[in-house]
C-alpha cells in the first residue's frame, strides 16, 4: 500500500467491460471517428502558425527535417500509446497507463501534468483562433475593438532597454497591455464546451465536418502551391549556423523540432476517448497511428511548399501560409480567403478535441478516488462527464481571456513531452514485469522504440527555456500538495489494500 500501489490490468479491463453500469460513458466512436479526432487535434496551430515562425527563426527550409525529427519522437510515443490503449480501453490516457505500470504516485503526476496539455492547450489554441477570426472579420468589413480581442496581460522573459536612451521599454515579467479581455477566445471555448456536454457523437460529427474542410484546404495549398515554387528559395537548404546554438545549422533543426512539436500535440487525445470507442482493441491503434501518419505527411509537404513560395525570413508572421500564397502573385489570390476560413475552422476543432480530453482524465481520477466524486459524474441523458466538461470550459475560458499565447504554448509543450516520456517508460516496465499479458497491439522492437521515444522527447524538453522548466516545477509542487493532503487518503485502491 502507498505511493507505488498499482492498479492491475485485470481490474482496468473489468472496468472497461462494465457497460451495464448506469454511470459509464457511451461507446459511439469507430476507427474513422477516432482517426478524425486525432487529425482534428493535430492540424491547427502547427500548420497555420508555427511552421513559418520556426522556419524563419531556427531552421530555414530545413524545417522539413525539424518536422521529421518531431514526428519520429511522436511516432515512438504513439506506438507505446497504441499498445496501452488496446490493452486498457479506459478513459484517462497516460494517467491510466501510469497507474497500471508505475504506481499511483506517478499516475497522479501524469494526470496533473496532462492538465497542462489539454486545458492550457485549449486556451492556447483559442487565443490563436481569436487572432485569425479578428483578421477575417476585418477583411469582411467588421471592426472588432482591440480592447476585446487581446489579452490584458503580456509576459516578457527579460527587460527590453532602449539602446539610445537606456530607458526601460518594458520590464521583465508580466505587464498590462491596456486590453480588457480576449472575448472571441472565451466565446469559442463556451460554444465548444456546450457541444461536448450535449454528446460525444454530436461532437465527433462536428469534428468530422471540420476535418474534411481543413484537409481539403491544406491539399489545395499543397497542390496549387507546388506549381509556383521557386526552387532558389530552398538554397541553402540548411542555412549556416550564426554562431549561436539553435539559430540555423543542425542545432537550429533540433530547436525547430522542439518548437514545431506543438504542431503534433493532440494525437494522444485519441486515447482519452478509449472508453467511448466501439471496438477499442482494434480501433484505438488505428486512430492514434493513422492520424499521426496522415498529419506528418501533410506537414512535410506543406513546409516544402511554404519555404518554396517565400524566402524563409519572410515567414516570421502570425499568418505565414497567407504570406506564402501571396508570393505566388495574382494567380493564387483566390486561395487567400479560403486559407483564413480553413484556419478558423481548423483551430476551432483543435479546441474541441483538447476540451474533450481533459474532462475524461478528471473522470478517471475521480473514479479512482484521487479527486472528489463530483468530478466523476456522468450526465444521465447525454452520457458525458458534464461536471468536469463545464469546469474545464470555465477555467480554459478565463485563461484564454487573460493570458498571451507564447507563455501558454511553452507550458503545453513541456507538459506533453513529460507525459510521452513516462508512457514510453511504462511500456518497458510492463513488458519486463508482465510479459504474458494479452496485447491486441504490440509496440514493435521493445525496448528500442520506447527508449528512442524517451531520448527524443527528453532532448526536446532540454531545449525549452529555463523559465518554462521553473513553471513546470511550481505546477508540480502544487499538484504534490493536493496529492498528499487529499488524494492519497481518498484513493480507493490504497484503502482497499489497507483493509485487505
Amino acid at each position: 500500500m502507498g505511493l507505488w500501489t498499482k492498479k492491475s490490468i485485470a481490474v482496468l479491463q473489468g472496468e472497461a467491460a462494465g457497460e451495464s453500469e448506469g454511470h459509464t460513458l457511451r461507446r459511439a466512436l469507430g476507427a474513422l471517428n477516432l482517426t478524425t479526432l486525432g487529425i482534428g487535434a493535430i492540424i491547427g496551430a502547427g500548420i497555420f502558425v508555427l511552421t513559418g515562425t520556426a522556419a524563419a527563426q531556427y531552421a530555414g527550409p530545413a524545417i522539413v527535417l525539424s518536422f521529421i525529427v518531431s514526428g519520429l519522437g511522436c511516432l515512438f510515443a504513439g506506438l507505446c500509446y497504441a499498445e496501452f490503449a488496446s490493452m486498457i480501453p479506459i478513459a484517462g490516457s497516460a494517467y491510466t497507463y501510469g497507474y497500471a505500470t508505475l504506481g499511483e504516485f506517478i499516475a497522479w503526476i501524469i494526470g496533473w501534468d496532462l492538465i497542462l496539455e489539454y486545458l492550457f492547450g485549449a486556451s492556447t489554441v483559442a487565443v490563436g483562433w481569436s487572432g485569425y477570426f479578428s483578421a477575417f472579420m476585418e477583411q469582411i468589413g467588421v471592426h472588432m475593438p482591440a480592447a476585446f480581442t487581446n489579452a490584458p496581460l503580456q509576459y516578457h522573459e527579460t527587460a527590453a532597454i532602449d539602446s539610445v536612451t537606456q530607458a526601460v521599454i518594458h520590464p521583465a515579467g508580466f505587464s498590462q497591455t491596456g486590453a480588457v479581455v480576449n472575448l472571441p477566445a472565451m466565446v469559442l471555448i463556451a460554444l465548444m464546451t456546450t457541444l461536448l456536454v450535449i454528446g460525444i457523437k454530436e461532437s465527433a460529427r462536428f469534428n468530422n465536418f471540420i476535418v474534411i474542410l481543413k484537409i481539403a484546404i491544406v491539399l489545395l495549398v499543397i497542390g496549387f502551391g507546388f506549381m509556383y515554387v521557386n526552387q532558389a528559395n530552398w538554397h541553402p537548404f540548411i542555412p549556416p549556423n550564426t554562431g549561436e546554438y539553435g539559430h540555423y545549422g543542425w542545432s537550429g533543426i533540433v530547436r525547430g523540432a522542439a518548437v514545431v512539436f506543438f504542431a503534433y500535440i493532440g494525437f494522444d487525445a485519441v486515447s482519452t476517448a478509449a472508453q467511448e470507442a466501439k471496438n477499442p482493441q482494434r480501433d484505438m491503434p488505428i486512430g492514434i497511428l493513422g492520424s499521426l501518419a496522415i498529419c506528418t505527411v501533410l506537414y512535410i509537404l506543406m513546409s516544402l511548399v511554404m519555404t518554396g513560395l517565400a524566402h524563409y525570413p519572410e515567414l516570421d508572421v502570425p499568418h505565414p501560409v497567407f504570406v506564402a500564397i501571396e508570393k505566388a502573385g495574382p494567380a493564387l489570390a483566390w486561395l487567400g480567403s479560403i486559407i483564413n476560413i480553413g484556419a478558423i475552422a481548423g483551430l476551432a476543432s483543435v479546441v474541441l478535441v483538447m476540451l474533450m480530453g481533459q474532462p475524461r482524465i478528471f473522470y478517471s481520477m475521480a473514479r479512482d478516488g484521487l479527486l472528489p466524486p463530483v468530478f466523476g459524474k456522468v450526465h444521465p441523458r447525454f452520457k458525458t462527464p458534464y461536471v468536469t466538461t463545464i469546469l474545464t470550459g470555465i477555467v480554459a475560458g478565463v485563461v484564454a481571456g487573460l493570458f498571451p499565447i507564447g507563455l501558454l504554448g511553452e507550458l503545453v509543450s513541456i507538459g506533453t513531452l513529460l507525459a510521452f516520456v513516462i508512457v514510453c517508460a511504462g511500456i518497458i516496465v510492463l513488458r519486463y514485469k508482465s510479459p504474458n499479458l494479452a496485447r491486441p497491439f504490440r509496440t514493435p522492437f521493445v525496448p528500442v522504440v520506447p527508449i528512442l521515444g524517451i531520448l527524443i522527447c527528453g532532448y526536446m524538453m532540454t531545449s525549452l527555456p529555463r523559465a518554462t522548466w521553473e513553471r513546470l516545477i511550481v505546477w508540480m509542487i502544487i499538484g504534490l500538495a493536493i496529492y498528499f493532503f487529499y488524494s492519497r487518503s481518498h484513493s480507493k485502491l490504497a484503502r482497499a489494500e489497507g483493509s485487505a
